[in-house]
């Protein structure tokens, strides 16, 4: 019989090694109790969160919890079937509408997860006669998309409008729909796309563009819609696709466009209609959580703020750091078992952040991931930059 978990061996043995630089899993680590937004229980220790995602703190948000626990109490814990099926309730046709008043689009489609979201939209929207370009760096959800899709896809050089320009002038004459997808924050190193610049460039060649605005909705521009908000070419973005997990604290993903033809997306994405659709609790979660984020523009201001205190303090340290600010704030590290021992060290002095891996990151080089909340206070972040410090030194990375 052959061995079906043979194709594993190397991944095996870079596990193995890997946990020679650290005794502890860095991709199992349980919180066994959140405590409040920041802090939660990890082997029995009260331990800093800075690797969460939970931008606003809106996990813990009072509104969001009520209003989930009274629709579990009203409606049950699932819908049991597919949106297009047996489904769809009224509270995900609200949350949709809300969703859409709050883009200031037309339509909105909601997915079970963000990843799906970009997953379905994408593979519908290029097709096999159609053109996919995507930033090298782009997140796995959007290269998982361009497989199903069977769109030819062509890379260019991330955040690099002029190479996107160059590739784009090379196909010129191809019949087909030219799609270009890019993050509004790049998730593994938080930096931010110029996205004005690939919407001129998307004008120029008559191309569609779609934004994945997950790490940046809620937390930039005038109104928590993005970087597209901020650059102020919002009517140039054909589509915008997020997640709930982050922003929002719950799950679940979206689609938002003023292009009527989105619709069909409900009839031709796989991701759409086999997939059960979210419960009850969470769609009411979310829209609570949504008008929460609206009702309180102060998270925002104190999200960035909160970003720039850790980032600058970071860059203080002489450690590698993005020249962009944003919620995620990531420590470039030479190789990988200096990357483990160092998030290891961070986790023995009571603060938790991601350790994040080649292939998955940028340029093959390990980071130390973080993710900066509104919630955190200014003396947390003080103790996490004196972890940083800490773990630094004892290490010899920093030599000064």
């Amino acid at each position: 019989m052959t061995d079906i978990f043979a194709k594993f061996e190397g991944l095996s043995r870079a596990a193995s090694q890997l946990m020679t630089a650290t005794p502890r899993n860095p991709f199992d680590v349980v919180i066994e109790r959140p405590l409040s937004a920041t802090i939660g229980l990890i082997k029995g220790r009260e331990t800093l969160l800075f690797g969460t995602n939970n931008y606003l703190g809106l996990s813990q948000c009072p509104e969001a919890i009520a209003a989930a626990v009274k629709t579990l109490q009203e409606e049950g814990v699932g819908t049991t079937g597919s949106r297009i099926a047996n489904g769809t309730y009224g509270l995900h046709r609200q949350l949709e509408e809300k969703l859409a008043a709050f883009f200031r689009r037309r339509h909105c489609i909601i997915f079970s997860t963000g990843y799906q979201a970009n997953l379905g939209c994408i593979s519908a929207l290029a097709g096999k006669d159609d053109i996919l370009f995507i930033d090298a760096d782009s997140h796995a959800s959007i290269y998982d998309g361009s497989r199903l899709g069977n769109a030819q896809v062509i890379r260019f050089r991330h955040n690099d409008p002029a190479d996107l320009d160059k590739r784009l002038s090379r196909v010129k004459d191809h019949p087909g729909a030219k799609l270009i997808v890019i993050e509004g924050v790049y998730s593994m190193t938080g930096n931010v796309a110029p996205v004005r610049a690939f919407a001129e460039v998307k004008k120029k060649h008559g191309a569609w563009l779609l934004v994945d605005e997950a790490h940046s909705f809620g937390v930039l521009g005038e109104n928590g819609r993005g970087v597209a908000e901020q650059d102020g070419c919002e009517d140039d973005v054909d589509f915008v696709v997020g997640t709930f997990s982050k922003s929002l604290g719950t799950i679940g993903g979206y689609c938002v466009s003023n292009h009527d033809g989105v619709e069909m997306i409900r009839l031709a994405s796989r991701p759409y209609m086999f997939t059960a659709s979210l419960p009850p609790d969470i769609i009411a979660a979310s829209g609570a959580a949504l008008e929460a984020l609206q009702a309180q523009p102060h998270l925002r201001t104190q999200s960035t703020q909160n970003a720039g205190q850790l980032h600058a303090g970071l860059k203080k340290l002489g450690l590698s750091v993005s020249q962009h600010v944003s919620p995620v704030v990531a420590v470039t590290l030479p190789d990988i078992p200096t990357a483990a021992s160092f998030w290891n060290r961070l986790l023995e002095l009571g603060v938790y952040v991601n350790l994040s891996l080649p292939p998955a990151t940028p340029d093959d080089r390990p980071l130390l991931r973080c993710s900066v909340m509104a919630a955190h206070s200014q003396a947390q972040i003080d103790t996490a930059l004196a972890a940083f410090a800490k773990a630094a030194q004892d290490l010899g990375v920093l030599t000064a």
